[in-house]
């Protein structure tokens, strides 16, 4: 029997990622508005019919909450909302480096799920990455956003949110660079940054449906001694591209274990 998501949640704080998980929610009919609040400091624009407010609101509690603030706002949302969050069924927290444990000592929650999404959610072509209880009723609220994965070890959840969540904006500097690369050659600039989307794009879903590994595709489109050879060569070269990102992915996930001590303390 396919496990229902919840039918109904509240969150906490409404960022650009949780707008784009909320909105795809109401799109595909996983969730009815009606049956959302978003708890805001100030209104934001939200999917037709969710309602917002400054404070939970009064009667029943939800199926599930999100936490979906800045982690610095976390012990001011203990304080204001801890003792309803403790009577919800089931915690979510998006929240970047913040740690089951320290979720726990705040909200004592039944069951508590830490979740990592990228902004590719609201196509339904993002990452969500998972660590806690396996439930099924999370699941099932995921799978319309895309790929999801649940992490076994949460040691491994800095590294991994530096790779899905961080990993597109590090592939938007990508892309800047090739357009950029591209007109700084004599290409004009509004023409380079659509062949530059347009080749990401496009590489990008022939390699999702290839058995081939990305590395094999490069080496296809790369024949001896030919142009595609000669640019790889400049990437390969001592590792460059592979120690930059290396480089990039451990000063993120650094910046995730920083922001799980602070939020222990």
């Amino acid at each position: 029997m396919t496990a229902s998501p919840p039918a109904s949640i509240w969150l906490v704080g409404c960022g650009n990622m949780a707008g784009a998980m909320l909105g795809r929610w109401v799109e595909t009919g996983t969730l009815d508005p009606a049956r959302a609040f978003v708890v805001n400091r100030e209104d934001r624009a939200l999917p037709a019919g969710v309602r917002q407010g400054r404070t939970f609101p009064d009667g029943p509690l939800p199926d599930a909450v999100m936490l979906a603030m800045k982690p610095q706002q976390l012990d001011i949302v203990a304080a204001a909302h801890g003792r309803r969050i403790a009577e919800v069924p089931l915690l979510i927290s998006i929240l970047a480096g913040v740690e089951i444990s320290t979720l726990d000592e705040r909200f004592e929650a039944d069951a508590i799920v830490r979740a990592m999404p990228n902004l590719p959610v609201a196509l339904g072509k993002g990452v969500v990455a998972l660590h806690g209880p396996r439930n099924p009723a999370v699941d099932a609220l995921m799978q319309p956003l895309g790929l999801v994965e649940w992490i076994a070890d949460e040691k491994q959840f800095d590294l991994v949110t530096a790779l899905a969540g961080s990993g597109p904006g590090f592939v938007y500097r990508f892309i800047d660079a090739l357009a950029e690369g591209a007109a700084a050659l004599g290409l004009p600039a509004d023409q380079a940054r659509r062949l530059a989307l347009a080749t990401v794009e496009g590489s990008a879903l022939l390699a999702a449906r290839s058995d081939e590994s990305p590395a094999a595709l490069a080496d296809k489109v790369a024949s001896p001694g030919g142009s595609t050879r000669k640019g790889l060569d400049v990437l390969d070269e001592r590792r460059a591209l592979a120690s930059l990102l290396r480089e990039t992915l451990a000063a993120s996930a650094r910046r995730n274990a920083e922001m799980a001590a602070d939020a222990r303390k």
